[in-house]
């Protein structure tokens, strides 16, 4: 043991393996916005298609638009981060969405943050991130995208 107060204390402690990654860039994040907005949209005729499929226009057609809009929302983004941590954007950039200690997310985190890409204007908070994005809907949950490319 080191007797010398001036020094750093020496410690046990092990570098764990999510240490490795990095903070996504701005530029993976918004390639990931766009391949999610379009795979959105995907996901979004498809369930219109089935609705006309199966007859249930009369039954949509009495929800309003924004609510079902909001209903897509969720069921296109809370199922993938929440048990995975990430949607087809974050697949196809390799990142994925974690908790501040690189813990994965649960369905909770997953919904906040969903539910916090709906705040007007949401997409302005990443302005003046000093290369650390991070827009509401990760400061808000506590939560983080890293990429998935080890550092080099």
């Amino acid at each position: 043991m080191n007797t010398n107060i001036y020094e750093a204390p020496e410690s046990n402690l092990t570098i764990n393996e999510k240490d490795e990654y990095e903070i996504a860039s701005i530029n993976q994040r918004v390639l990931t916005l766009i391949l999610d907005y379009v795979f959105f949209y995907i996901f979004a005729f498809t369930v219109g298609l089935l609705i006309g499929i199966f007859g249930l226009a009369n039954f949509i057609d009495s929800i309003n638009n924004t609510v079902f809009g909001l209903l897509l929302m969720l069921f296109y983004y809370v199922p993938q981060e929440g048990m995975t941590g990430r949607t087809i954007g974050k697949r196809i950039m390799k990142t994925k969405v974690v908790g501040l200690e690189g813990e994965d997310i649960n369905f909770k985190k997953s919904l906040g943050r969903t539910l916090c890409r709906l705040i007007p204007f949401e997409v302005f908070s990443f302005l003046g991130s000093n290369g650390q994005p991070q827009g509401w809907h990760d400061r808000i949950p506590k939560t983080k995208v890293i990429t998935l490319k080890k550092k080099k």
